[in-house]
């Protein structure tokens, strides 16, 4: 049965938090001394209802071998076997259900997938950074529903929101009033369980400033440790954190632990002993660990990818009498979303609705390719489908003057694979779908001017202190790297147009405005100049692919890493 709205929830959260101390003395006759209680999280979903394409819908096992794997119908068919095995069973997210989406979710505002999730049954999200993709107004009317303020409802007629809580504990007005709920308590047979939401604290540099625009960003792990503090004295023992941050992995299955440390791995060492599980998102990796507390008791760690292809699964056991986990008894395990089952039906029927009414515009052709333009990078971090896009944005801004284009590698979403998709449009051609499935930001293309000094510092702020972004270059542009390097000074060889750069002398260069805004720490293009304005980058590629039919993969040699 479909659980009430999230409002009829919230205005029961706070009794039963109240409630809580004074059951918690009250006998439980002819009661088991424990409860057993399964969590089935998932992470960055990203509206993905379809099966996502290319390496983007497969999962490397522990022989490195690959799966293909999620689809939002199948999800929901091993959500329903894991909840068969265990009574008491809570669903969770950690964050980035909706942005960056597919065109049958995201030409309704993510509304499908918000339905989805509804079905599903999920108990509680974190907002991940894009949940801010179109602003906290925007957040608020996907939790409370309504429709959409300048395209009105377009999936049905109405739209109820969420009936799960966003949690952000770490989000607040400037004023410092929260601004979405800390925590939500669920109870399983008397007993209850506390869930946290805590988002990245340098979220404000994934998105745009308009989207987060009066909100401030706490430190996650005081947000931990405030939040969990509160909930322990009201008496909820049991507490698990939904963290939209993440490491990077060493490659390994599903259940590998082989990862680098980083922000996750830092925030779980240091968060307080009385959280139990930390379910982790953001950087779309998949791990499960054990970390030690603060206090030095175990502690589970997981992460399931992205896009639906893994549900992240710890069975705990819970003390009737004092409430709290029983640590050492907890199992994890990373659970692949097959397609070898059944569909859900209500699922796919859910599915089916949106990609019909988004088939008109997603099916249309636009353009042609060869073979397989993927976003995974050669070992210089440069990729095909990188370099196309890049290619696209120059040509767009042309009239500008731009004689460089480049952009970040988080904006590419997904692979554009050769292969007919089931929509039968045939090999090798590209949809309007597909390419809005790579693009799907809406990001406006602005060109500014920079010295070459600015171009240099723009390519050594590549290498940063949690991670490497390699930016996407067009092909005017061409230099040469060394990782190994002392910081600020890894670039050489820079050539624009087959010339050497002058430090000195000014270049037009083409960038959208999620980086111009120093978006994903490159803040040196928040130094550039003469700033004028381009289309969309989504139609800079479809016009690109209408003027440029047969598209090759284009060989790897803009940018070459030496030792």
């Amino acid at each position: 049965m479909r659980p009430g709205r999230f409002g009829r929830r919230a205005a029961a959260l706070g009794t039963a938090v109240l409630a809580t101390a004074a059951l918690s003395g009250a006998p439980v006759s002819a009661a088991p001394a424990t409860v057993d209680v399964r969590l089935i999280a998932f992470n960055d979903l990203h509206g993905n209802l379809d099966p996502p394409a290319g390496s983007s819908g497969r999962v490397t096992l522990p022989d490195g071998s690959t799966v293909d794997a999620g689809g939002a119908a199948y999800l929901a068919t091993h959500v329903a076997q894991l909840r068969g095995e265990v009574r008491n069973s809570l669903v969770l997210s950690a964050g980035d259900n909706i942005g960056a989406s597919p065109v049958n979710s995201a030409l309704f505002h993510d509304e499908p997938t918000v339905e989805f999730l509804n079905e599903l049954g999920v108990a509680a999200s974190v907002v991940g950074n894009h949940e801010f993709d179109e602003g906290y107004a925007e957040l608020q009317r996907i939790q409370s529903g309504g429709c959409h303020a300048e395209d009105g409802c377009q999936f049905r007629e109405s739209f109820g929101g969420a009936d799960f809580p966003q949690l952000g504990a770490n989000v607040a007005f400037e004023d410092g009033r929260p601004a979405l709920l800390p925590f939500s308590v669920e109870r399983v047979q008397g007993v209850p369980i506390g869930v946290i939401g805590v988002t990245l604290e340098d979220l404000p540099a994934m998105v745009t400033p308009e989207a987060v625009r009066g909100l401030t960003f706490g430190d996650e792990v005081e947000a931990i440790g405030r939040t969990a503090d509160l909930l322990d004295r009201a008496g909820v023992k049991a507490q698990v954190v939904l963290l939209h941050q993440g490491d990077n992995t060493e490659g390994g299955g599903p259940d590998d632990c082989r990862v680098t440390p980083g922000p996750a791995s830092e925030i779980a060492a240091h968060a307080s002993p009385k959280v139990d599980v930390i379910f982790t998102g953001h950087s779309h990796q998949q791990y499960n660990c054990t970390v030690q507390d603060p206090a030095g008791n175990p502690r589970t760690v997981l992460q399931g990818a992205s896009f639906g292809r893994l549900l992240s699964v710890a069975d705990l056991t819970i003390d009737r009498r004092s409430k709290d986990v029983v640590r050492p008894e907890t199992k994890a395990h990373n659970r692949i979303v097959t397609r070898d089952v059944p569909a859900d039906p209500a699922a796919q029927q859910l599915i089916d609705e949106a990609t019909g009414k988004a088939a008109p515009i997603a099916n249309r052709k636009i353009g042609t390719i060869t073979g397989d333009l993927l976003r995974e990078g050669a070992p210089s971090g440069e990729s095909a489908l990188g370099d196309v896009l890049a290619d696209a944005q120059l040509a767009a801004t042309q009239a500008n003057g731009a004689q460089i284009a480049m952009t970040n590698p988080g904006g590419i979403r997904t692979d554009l694979v050769h292969a007919s998709s089931p929509a039968g449009e045939g090999d090798g051609v590209v949809t309007y779908g597909e390419a809005y499935a790579v693009q799907p930001f809406g990001n406006v293309m602005q060109t500014l001017t920079l010295t070459g000094e600015q171009l240099k510092n723009v390519l050594e702020q590549q290498w940063q202190a949690e991670s490497t972004r390699i930016l996407q270059v067009s092909s005017t542009l061409r230099y040469s790297y060394s990782a190994s390097a002392p910081a600020g000074s890894k670039v050489s060889g820079i050539t624009v147009a087959g010339q050497p750069v002058d430090p000195a002398a000014s270049y037009r260069v083409s960038v959208n405005n999620f980086l111009s805004a120093g978006g994903d720490g490159f803040t040196e293009f928040t130094k550039g100049t003469d700033v004028t304005g381009g289309p969309v980058d989504l139609d800079a590629l479809v016009d690109y692919l209408a003027a440029h039919p047969d598209i090759a993969p284009p060989p790897a040699d803009r940018i070459t890493a030496t030792p």
